[in-house]
């Protein structure tokens, strides 16, 4: 039972990550590697202010703040410096590296007796693994009732027009390289909070953890289109906090099963792959059942 429940709080936990991603993966269409660095340059600020005395709220709000700067880089270096998305992601994410370092002065620290969003008197009162399905419940309708607003108001709408069709969008106005920006800075600015609640949550923060976020965060967004089908795109932003859920059901079977912890970024490529190849097997085995019925109904 403490495993179905911890699994349910990570996967609320991470689900901010594949909100995050999903406003630049599948509405500006685009994969943004940026995330790989704002995730630990979350993590670093949030841990490096708690550990100086500041409010854990303050410190996970000014993850955001930061994360967001620095999609706002890559942003810039992608509409004005015309570099292309993917290498001017991997350009901040590189940078990040060193930043992350800076900030926290070592590869890694500890929050080992300091105080976070999870240790309060009313989560201290919760069963196991109950604080992370609290708080990450809240944070989610929170910014999931939020995103939703937004996509809704009329910059909201021309956020999608951009990703739907530039040409059209610059024909009604818009601004499509401020609406790619603003969308980058979203992005990587929940991403970076995402990392300053993970980090709260398992009480360090470390350089490396970055690596391989994007794979998760894509598994959120995959995942839950696979498991409930067609949805609207309000729906669709549910559907990744589910995907998140299951996403750590999955982990946890496969761990259930013998394999290290150390095979997990393995695991979740190839369960990522398949998930995306899914259409091409429905494709491919509707196609036989078509052609099984057109011969059976020659003979």
């Amino acid at each position: 039972m403490s495993l179905f429940v911890s699994a349910i709080g990570q996967g609320l936990l991470w689900a901010v990550l594949g909100v995050g991603l999903f406003l630049t993966f599948r509405i500006l269409d685009f994969a943004d590697m940026t995330v790989e660095g704002t995730f630990p340059l979350g993590a670093a600020t949030a841990v490096a202010a708690i550990s100086n005395g500041m409010n854990p709220l303050l410190a996970t709000l000014l993850a955001f703040a930061i994360g967001a700067i620095a999609g706002l880089i890559t942003g810039l270096l992608y509409t004005k410096g015309h570099i292309p998305i993917l290498l001017a992601g991997i350009l901040v994410m590189t940078a990040c590296y060193s930043v992350n370092l800076r900030i926290m002065g070592r590869a890694n620290v500890s929050l080992l007796g300091k105080s976070t969003l999870f240790k309060n008197h009313f989560l201290a009162s919760l069963p196991q693994y109950f604080d992370s399905v609290f708080l990450g419940t809240l944070v989610m309708v929170v910014i999931t009732g939020i995103v939703i607003y937004f996509l809704q108001t009329q910059l909201g709408q021309g956020f999608i027009a951009t990703g739907d069709n530039q040409t059209m969008a610059r024909s009604l106005g818009i601004n499509t390289d401020n609406m790619k920006i603003m969308g980058l800075m979203v992005s990587n600015g929940l991403i970076a909070f995402g990392g300053a609640l993970v980090a709260q949550n398992n009480g360090y923060a470390d350089v490396n953890m970055g690596i391989g976020i994007i794979v998760i965060a894509l598994a959120s967004i995959i995942i839950g289109e696979v498991a409930f089908g067609d949805l609207t795109l309000n729906q669709r932003l549910v559907a990744v906090t589910l995907g998140s859920i299951l996403y750590r059901f999955v982990l946890l079977i496969v761990l259930k099963l013998g394999f290290s912890a150390n095979d997990l970024n393995l695991l979740s490529s190839i369960i990522l792959a398949l998930c995306m190849m899914l259409p091409v097997f429905k494709k491919s085995l509707n196609f036989k059942h078509i052609l099984k019925r057109g011969l059976d109904t020659n003979d």
